[in-house]
């Protein structure tokens, strides 16, 4: 009885091999025994079979974690590293880092034309071309470096203690690599790529590593001679004040700091105003008067071109409808108004457009909207779509400084375009040089021939008018006849010249 009481006490502290002899008595005690060594096997065998199964459920728990945090650490679509498991692996390197052999460096990239794919093709396209792109850079690159995608089509590579003439060499290859053309669904593409390049100091964390080389990046990116960048400290100043320019542009906009300037359009021939091109500037609070080469790329980098634009639109139609009450206008006076290939991307702009000209009474013919060759060359199903909206409300369309991109002329017949600005980089030695007038009057003949009307802008002086006259264009815009101006300076302008006065030459800003 002893022995049996001592078996349930071990039995409940769990020792579940605690097993109780028989006496040779087989009374009931025994026969107790004999249950009670029983009751202990099954519960060892159901306690084995437990200890099993969680062993099963814990290895398949950290089975699943581990390909959880692989999952979190890992881009989807092309299996690279993402952008986080990039900071974790920087910050390692970073906090390892010794000087003598290098600094850990990170090289950030972004193709050069890959929205064309998606707009033209869709999105499955794009995605093989990113594939594609990925493994090309890891072709090109070492074992030991870490390459990450950080999202849309732009990658990361991380170069563990590397020294700046590695860093620009890996760079370079991969820039190489990605020059060479992509075919997909039988449409080949080419892209080339801008590359950031930026140095791990001791003291830095991951992430300021990635913004310095994101500035280097966009550097590249601006800068059509190059397509490689080494971060310096004066990047990104200047990309701060980038960004502070492109918050003020946004409360300039509501804050009426905007104003037109308006440059005429003559005929070159008479002197009569065909028309004006409305020019907009910024009147900063503390800079004075900002140029719009300074800030419209970066409204047009920041979004923000689409409420400039459309401030530009309703505020030149506006002036038009309150000259042609206090001036008497021609019947083919027009406005001219630049526009963003961002504007044409928008479905609404033909309404918008719509509405302004029926808000202020101006016929839709009186306004013209000027494009960039690059745009109606190279754009997309929306744009087309635009296009012929606007097309169809009777607005006039114009390629704009044409001769500084697609000047390959031959796809000029198939354009929705009235007339076609000539830039004036084509005509800046049009009076000394024979050959270049030569040029001039084949690119004449040639729009003209395929019915379209020629501006030539930046006439700045009488003898660059009388050459281009001679050679039968019979429109011109530029500092001869006179600078832009604003409203009440140009309606002086528009007064004088409906009595028939020439027109003044030289008007101030």
């Amino acid at each position: 009885m002893s022995h049996l009481i001592e078996g349930i006490i071990e039995l409940a502290k769990g020792n579940l091999d605690t097993r109780i002899s028989a006496s040779a008595a087989r009374d009931d005690i025994d026969a107790v025994i004999t249950g009670f060594n029983l009751m202990a096997e099954t519960l060892g065998a159901a306690n084995a079979d437990l200890e099993r199964r969680v062993k099963t459920r814990t290895a398949l728990l950290e089975h699943a974690n581990l390909k959880m945090e692989r999952m979190s650490l890992t881009d989807p679509l092309t299996d690279l590293f993402n952008r986080r498991a990039l900071v974790k692996a920087l910050d390692d390197e970073i906090a390892k880092t010794t000087t003598a052999d290098g600094a850990p460096t990170v090289l950030v990239l972004d193709l050069d034309s890959f929205k064309g794919v998606n707009d033209s093709l869709g999105h499955n396209a794009g995605d093989l071309v990113l594939k594609i792109v990925a493994q090309r850079i890891l072709r090109t690159v070492r074992d030991v470096d870490v390459v990450a995608r950080l999202g849309g089509d732009e990658f990361a590579v991380l170069l563990p203690a590397t020294t700046v003439t590695q860093a620009k060499a890996i760079a370079t290859r991969i820039v190489d690599s990605l020059d060479q053309s992509v075919t997909v669904d039988d449409n080949t593409f080419n892209f080339g790529a801008s590359v950031g390049i930026a140095i791990a100091e001791p003291d830095d964390s991951a992430e300021y590593v990635l913004i310095k080389a994101d500035t280097a990046m966009y550097d590249a990116k601006r800068d059509a001679t190059k397509n490689v960048t080494l971060f310096d400290p004066i990047l990104l100043y200047a990309r701060q004040m980038r960004t502070k320019l492109v918050s003020e542009l946004r409360t300039a906009i509501d804050a009426g700091q905007l104003a037109l300037y308006y440059q005429p359009v003559v005929d070159m021939a008479t002197g009569r105003i065909k028309g004006v091109e409305a020019l907009v500037r910024w009147n900063h609070p503390t800079r004075g008067l900002v140029m719009p080469d300074e800030f419209i790329p970066l409204a047009e980098e920041s979004g923000a071109i689409v409420d400039l634009g459309r401030w530009v639109l309703r505020t030149g139609v506006a002036q038009l409808h309150s000259w042609a009450k206090s001036v008497q206008l021609s019947a083919d006076f027009t406005l001219r108004v630049n526009i963003s290939v961002t504007e044409l991307q928008r479905l609404e702009f033909v309404d918008e457009v719509r509405d302004v000209l029926s808000n202020w009474s101006v016929s839709p013919s009186q306004l013209v909207l000027e494009l960039t060759e690059s745009t109606l060359v190279t754009g997309t199903e929306s744009e087309r779509y635009s296009l012929l909206g606007l097309r169809q409300l009777g607005v006039g369309l114009d390629i704009d400084d044409f001769g500084t991109g697609y000047s390959s002329l031959n796809y000029l017949r198939n354009l929705p375009v009235d007339v076609v600005k000539v830039d004036r980089s084509l005509i800046g030695n049009v009076v000394e040089d024979a050959s270049q007038r030569r040029f001039v009057a084949a690119i004449l003949e040639l729009i003209q021939s395929c019915g379209m009307d020629v501006v030539f802008e930046g006439v700045e002086t009488k003898e660059q008018a009388q050459v281009l006259r001679s050679l039968g264009c019979s429109t011109g815009q530029g500092f001869f006849f006179a600078r832009p101006a604003p409203p009440a300076q140009l309606e002086s302008i528009l007064r004088a010249a409906a009595e028939g006065s020439f027109l003044p030459i030289g008007v101030s800003f």
